[in-house]
């Protein structure tokens, strides 16, 4: 799979999920499911999805015994951007919009005056209320729009406007007319689906921008797409969890939901989730709990998450010398306070790791009167007692709906990974 299919794809949580199950099939991983026994073998691939926007695939070495290192990369599915509610017609005067709320912390006014179509998960009735049918759906066509106000009823407009997603952020679906009722939208996504209206129970779809992501830069040198973050991270997991194999111990990716507001969910890092799966993939190895928590102590567990890049404009907002530059390499997150997942021996360590795959790497810290974001790394260290470092791709305008990437440092970031887990 290219990463650029990766990237248009991969619209919602869902669709990355289903585009990492069949590259993880065409590579020889066999799916395992959450309400079975699991019976991994030594030499053995599998994967298993996590309530439809989650992903767990794990190697097991050839020459596997229990207590051996256990090695863990972690990244997100979702990203910020704006859901529908559930109550989804609004009219207004002769158009019709839609009712949605901002999910994460999106840069919202680089939501206006794009082409933009929506993709999610559709519920139908099943034959009990225990069976549900589960659909995923993608209009792929520009669908929806927010408008900008002009200029001249909005003179402050390049001084800096508040947004509030309530007012400003509803897009605009289309005319109003005779059909417009209140189940109007329920009606859009049954044509979409070929189903029943009557039959569509639930649903949680994402507005997306369906630009689609691009090479740029007098070399060609950046990439410009939606969701670079932190879709780079998961594409560079997979590729690299299905090319390398340790020959002892336990490999495994982790592709978590929920990550952009807060990691409490049942699929998100900030529970029992991954701790659970472990136990039950030690137990079917017959290996005893404390050979876990050995391989545990032993292992390294890497957050791979998008990194600050120094903006060209901006660089006072930036430590005078901790600094993340494009196309320099894998970026080293350091925090004192734990923001980013770190210590000194797994930073020594993966600094090896990249001298031997030739690659380039890079440290940064937040300036010290910016707090900076939070990731991964220190939540899921908290549920497993490992060393772990956050690592990833530097980034510009991140979390704007279109994010701008290193060419070469996607390269650095597979290649480390790769060497992990060989």
């Amino acid at each position: 799979m290219e990463l650029f299919q990766y990237l248009n794809e991969a619209v919602t949580p869902y669709h990355s999920v289903e585009l990492a199950a069949a590259f993880l099939q065409e590579a020889g991983f066999v799916e395992q499911k959450l309400e079975e026994p699991f019976f991994p073998e030594p030499g053995g691939a599998y994967f298993v999805r996590i309530y439809g926007t989650g992903l767990a695939a794990y190697t097991v070495g050839a020459e596997f015994t229990p207590g051996d290192a256990l090695y863990i990369a972690a990244a997100h599915t979702d990203y910020p951007c704006l859901r529908v509610k559930p109550k989804a017609e609004l009219a207004a005067g002769e158009y019709k919009r839609l009712n949605v709320e901002a999910y994460g912390g999106a840069i919202l006014n680089t939501w206006f005056d794009r082409p933009l179509s929506l993709a999610g998960r559709v519920v139908l009735r099943g034959e009990t209320a225990y069976t549900p049918r589960l659909q995923t759906v993608d209009f792929k066509r520009p669908l929806l729009i927010v408008p900008n106000l002009a200029i001249h009823m909005n003179r402050e407009v390049n001084k800096g406007v508040e947004y509030k997603p309530q007012r400003d952020l509803l897009p605009l679906l289309g005319m109003t007319g005779e059909e417009v009722k209140d189940s109007y939208f329920t009606g859009l996504l049954a044509r979409e689906l070929q189903v029943q209206a009557k039959d569509i129970l639930d649903f949680d779809l994402s507005v997306y921008c369906t630009e689609p992501a691009c090479l740029l830069g007098e070399q060609e040198e950046f990439i410009s797409a939606s969701r670079l973050d932190n879709q780079l991270s998961c594409y560079a997991l997979l590729q690299a969890i299905c090319s390398a194999r340790h020959q002892r111990g336990l490999s495994m990716v982790v592709l978590y939901d929920h990550e952009e507001i807060g990691s409490r969910s049942k699929q998100g890092a900030d529970s029992a989730l991954t701790a659970g799966i472990l136990e039950r993939i030690y137990e079917g190895l017959g290996a005893k709990r404390q050979e876990l928590q050995q391989a545990m102590a032993k292992g390294i567990l890497l957050s791979v998450d998008a990194a600050h890049a120094l903006h060209p404009s901006r660089q006072e907002n930036y430590d005078p010398v901790n600094r993340a530059v494009l196309n320099q390499g894998v970026v080293l997150k350091i925090n004192t306070s734990q923001r980013y997942a770190f210590d000194t021996e797994t930073s020594a360590i993966v600094q090896m790791l990249c001298e031997e795959a030739g690659v380039l790497y890079q440290k940064f810290a937040n300036h010290g009167d910016v707090a900076g974001g939070s990731t991964l790394g220190p939540i899921i260290s908290s549920w497993l007692p490992m060393r772990a470092i956050d690592i990833g791709v530097p980034l510009l305008a991140m979390h704007s709906v279109r994010e701008l990437a290193g060419r070469n440092d996607i390269r650095y970031l597979e290649q480390l990974l790769t060497r992990f887990f060989s």
